[in-house]
């Protein structure tokens, strides 16, 4: 299938890509298929509405901004997802752009889980209070992406 959306081009993609959110993204009501697309080298990703051609949100894995990033995942995620393992799991945080790139941040406080296995997906608002909605996006990701380490905990 193919999509075009005004702000990111062309995509192709496959019905087995698409991702159920089961709940929909706060603000986005009644938007709940998306495709993920890799932008350049694949550190920063596009979640592409399919329902809504003008909506798409770049985002990265969490850890990339913050090599120490955890999560713990609520039963009720956990079971909404079907998430059996770990190896099930991706998460990703929206970016919010900026013209001035050291004002660009990521919500780490509210991550979208997503199971890889199934494409069913969701956004996580934890009560960490260590974690920020608007992240800045420079101030921690050489570094992190130097050192590629990943921790998640879902269990």
């Amino acid at each position: 299938m193919e999509l075009l959306s005004p702000s990111h081009g062309k995509f192709i993609y496959k019905e087995e890509e698409v991702i159920n959110f089961e709940k929909n993204i706060p603000g986005f009501d009644n938007l709940k298929k998306f495709i993920l697309k890799d932008i350049d080298d694949g550190t920063f990703k596009i979640l592409q509405c399919i329902e809504d051609i003008n909506i798409g949100f770049i985002v990265v894995e969490p850890f990339t901004i913050d090599q120490n990033y955890e999560i713990n995942l609520s039963d009720e995620v956990i079971n909404s997802l079907n998430i059996k393992s770990f190896n099930d799991v991706a998460l990703y945080s929206l970016v919010t752009l900026n013209s001035d790139p050291k004002k660009a941040t990521a919500n780490l406080r509210a991550p979208i889980v997503l199971n890889v296995r199934n494409k069913k997906a969701q956004q996580f608002i934890m009560d960490k209070a260590d974690y920020k909605i608007k992240h800045p996006l420079v101030k921690g990701w050489y570094k992190c992406w130097l050192l590629g380490e990943k921790k998640m905990k879902v269990f």
